[in-house]
């Protein structure tokens, strides 16, 4: 009787998770059969799992009620518009291989492809990681999908099981997201976070495909919590959380590694308040080894094969080819100009006059305006934040630490993406996670001192995007606009920010009586 008490109140639960299975695998087969209902119930049972995990792990911060709906909604929103995008595209999409297949992107259609191949042949699932470098060069995520395909799939390709996982992992960073900022920023900043990795639409996106930034982006904030754990108790168990994340990524994607190693080593200094600042010795030893790697630099290396030259030729080559405005842009701007011209370019895509300006399918504009909008917010906050960490002389502190992680990453993965739509946002959304937390303490800050700064550099935002999008009018439609070249642009864009940051400021002094 005690046994049956205990599993009534879990059966609505249990009802529940069999009637999503049952709706995945009808909606997977073509609205055919529910043949694979059984493999999905594994796959959820083990999405469930992972949930039930992350709430042991996070147990010593008594998360609130809340946060567990909105990791659960999370999680069913990525998955929803994976199903989304699974019928949308076919029907409303363009006419290719990969959006009748009901992929979002062309690496995850490459990759789920090859995975499902894999799975089908006799080749053991170890050769994931040799070979297939044209569709996953790390093969951490192949072998995932491999493994779902060969043990779970059946004889028939399905990619909502992928992206059950996928969702799952992608959603669970809501949580971790929270726990990290409430231990460094506090409750509002966490709440804040939390609401906003949930619903970041690049988040939404990468989460609902088969992409490896669905999983990334919940590794960062894992491994940041895990720091702190370590750090107030190095245990097995806590070092083992922290080894985890690391290992996750090192397997999915190795070239993330450096980054995330540098932003937990940024706000490990910042937690501990820079102490190697105060030794005299450490900094000398710094600016030995500093000088000591330009010199070998100098004397081992042949410029021409490094590959941050090589990436960078390849990324303008690209743009300059992909944008007939880019290239003309780059004819008229000195050599030295030029990088830093794309890195910009790349830094405020996707733009959100472009993307209500492009045209195209009903679906693909929605899809544009929904992601620019999200990053042109996101990019207003981050800005801003710039501006409250010197103002408020926090550069030693987490939200230094934080600013220079995500500005360093945002202008790393421009420069390797070349400023190109996909895959620039792909790279940076693996840090949603600590963009959303450093966002949320901006929007905190400013409103417990009624800062006037927040709402102008809305405005200033909003000044430039209402003058490009008559110049993005006259690139894609029959329209006639007297200002051609950028630069011409955007100095009218920042001239109307002038004056209104000048008129708002002259309106805050008035006196009242005025």
């Amino acid at each position: 009787m005690k046994t049956l008490n205990k599993f009534l109140p879990r059966l609505p639960y249990a009802a529940s998770l069999i009637a999503l299975a049952a709706g995945l695998s009808w909606i997977s087969s073509g609205f055919a059969h529910l043949s694979s209902l059984p493999s999905f119930l594994v796959l959820l049972t083990i999405a469930v799992g992972l949930f039930g995990l992350t709430w042991r792990i996070l147990r010593p911060e008594q998360p609130p009620r809340w946060l567990a709906w909105l990791t659960g909604a999370a999680v069913l929103l990525r998955l929803l518009m994976g199903v989304v995008w699974l019928l949308a595209l076919p029907a409303g999409g363009y006419d290719t291989d990969v959006q009748q297949a009901g992929y979002v992107m062309q690496d995850a259609f490459n990759r789920d492809q090859a995975a499902w191949q894999l799975a089908q042949s006799e080749t053991p699932l170890v050769h994931a990681f040799q070979g297939y470098s044209h569709t996953d060069q790390y093969g951490g995520l192949l072998f995932l999908s491999a493994a779902v395909y060969r043990y779970l799939g059946g004889g028939e390709h399905q990619p909502l099981m992928v992206l059950v996982l996928a969702a799952a992992v992608s959603g669970l960073a809501v949580a971790y997201t929270w726990a990290f900022a409430r231990r460094t920023l506090g409750p509002r900043v966490a709440h804040l976070a939390a609401c906003g990795v949930a619903l970041y639409p690049e988040a939404v996106l990468l989460g609902s495909s088969q992409m490896r930034e669905a999983f990334t982006v919940c590794l960062l904030p894992l491994a940041l919590y895990a720091l702190l754990r370590c750090r107030e108790k190095l245990s097995a168990a806590n070092l083992a959380l922290l080894l985890v994340p690391l290992g996750l990524t090192a397997a999915l994607t190795s070239a993330f590694i450096p980054s995330l190693l540098g932003t937990l080593a940024l706000v490990f200094l910042a937690i501990e308040r820079w102490p190697w600042l105060r030794s005299r010795r450490v900094w000398l030893g710094v600016l030995a080894a500093t000088g000591l790697g330009v010199l070998l630099f100098f004397l081992l290396f042949d410029e021409s094969e490094l590959w941050l030259v090589q990436a960078a030729q390849w990324q303008v080559y690209v743009s300059a080819n992909a944008s007939g405005w880019v290239a003309r842009e780059f004819e008229r701007l000195p050599l030295g100009a030029q990088i830093p011209f794309l890195v910009s370019y790349g830094v405020l895509r996707p733009l959100l006059p472009a993307a209500l300006t492009a045209g195209g399918p009903l679906v693909w504009t929605m899809i544009g305006v929904w992601r620019a909008l999200g990053w042109t917010v996101l990019l207003a906050f981050l800005l801003y934040a710039i501006y409250l960490v010197l103002r408020d002389r926090k550069w030693l502190e987490v939200p230094g630490a934080l600013l220079l992680a995500v500005w360093a990453t945002n202008i790393l993965t421009s420069y390797r993406g070349g400023g190109d739509l996909w895959d620039n946002p792909r790279y940076r959304s693996a840090f949603a996670s600590i963009q959303l937390i450093l966002a949320a303490w901006a929007w905190v800050r400013s409103r417990e001192r009624s800062d006037p700064w927040l709402h102008r550099s809305i405005g200033v935002a909003v000044c430039l995007l209402v003058w490009f999008i008559p110049w993005y009018l006259r690139r894609y439609a029959d329209f006639e606009w007297p200002l051609v070249d950028l630069h011409q642009v955007a100095g009218v864009g920042l001239a109307t920010a002038g004056l209104y940051i000048l008129s708002d400021w002259m309106r805050s002094n008035a006196s009242p009586s005025s």
